[in-house]
């Protein structure tokens, strides 16, 4: 292989790393925003993720609102634990000033 095929491909090759190390550079500063920009606007999302809370390493609380009702799932090695139906705040306290 002469020298200069050899030069010509070192060439190319810090070339196309150059080239992906900026495009990868470019997609982490200017990625989340423009990403977010290309996809259609969703109409209201059914499902949300209000709050987690990890107990342990194993277990985790996760409050879902789903069609405006929320549920407490326990978690725990990848499967569910528990599911109980979830008070809202505002008749949580209504009960504890009732009582």
């Amino acid at each position: 292989m002469p020298l200069a095929d050899f030069a010509r491909a070192i060439f190319a090759l810090a070339i196309t790393l150059g080239l992906v190390g900026l495009a990868a550079v470019a997609a982490r500063r200017f990625g989340p925003e423009w990403m977010t920009r290309l996809q259609r606007p969703r109409a209201e999302r059914r499902m949300a993720i209000v709050e987690s809370l990890p107990l342990d390493p194993a277990r985790r609380l996760v409050l879902v609102r789903l069609d405006g009702a929320e549920r407490l799932l326990l978690l725990g090695e990848g499967r569910l634990l528990a599911e109980v139906p979830a008070e809202a705040p505002g008749r949580a306290r209504a009960a504890e000033h009732a009582a």
